[in-house]
């Protein structure tokens, strides 16, 4: 997981997205209590946050206030998405490896970051996408690098991109009812018990 991973992910997301620019972005999105255009300024809002995060440091940074503007142009949301991408990418791929960011979940490392913005991004798309009537599939191997980093404990037998969404408390897989609570794993692997969090 690395800053090439992410902003492949960002692209294939952005892609994604403006081939739906014609519909409503204005919808509200069962379970998350925003519109179509709130869930995408809300994956933004996090790479940004991200990126300053793991520049500050392990100490939470709590001084600033900043968001996307949700009712913006859709077209201009994307164009904010892959540049809040492009900066995140930036900050992770000139950290060193021993680079340490504050998140509620676990201190993070560059590869934490980037994984959890690929999260952000392939897990939101997917939101967005039910409630405007498409079909997003993430590409099993973005899917995989950041469901890998960040649950390290889920099934290895079952589909990459339906283990991320099930990870996420999105749906079921086989033998594995729907989580009503999840967290990911976020600090470096090597720090991981082995054991699945408790949300």
């Amino acid at each position: 997981m690395d800053a090439n991973v992410l902003l492949t992910t960002a692209e294939t997301c952005t892609e994604f997205l403006s081939g739906q620019l014609e519909r409503d972005w204005s919808v509200p999105v069962p379970e998350m209590d925003l519109t179509v255009a709130g869930v995408v300024a809300h994956i933004s809002d996090c790479l940004h946050w991200y990126a300053y995060d793991l520049t500050a440091g392990p100490v939470e940074l709590s001084t600033m206030e900043s968001h996307v503007r949700a009712g913006s142009p859709p077209a201009e949301l994307l164009v904010t998405l892959g540049t809040t991408a492009k900066v995140l990418a930036a900050v992770v791929a000139t950290s060193g490896p021993e680079a340490r960011g504050f998140h509620p979940w676990g201190i993070a490392d560059p590869a934490g970051f980037a994984a959890m913005a690929c999260d952000e991004l392939l897990v939101h798309t997917h939101d967005a996408a039910r409630r405007l009537g498409v079909e997003f599939a993430a590409p099993a191997r973005l899917a995989a690098a950041a469901l890998y980093r960040l649950f390290p404990w889920t099934p290895m037998d079952t589909d990459p991109w339906p283990t991320l969404l099930w990870a996420n408390g999105r749906t079921s897989l086989p033998g594995h009812p729907r989580l009503s609570k999840w967290r990911w794993h976020c600090a470096p692997l090597s720090e991981w018990d082995g054991s699945a969090p408790i949300a």
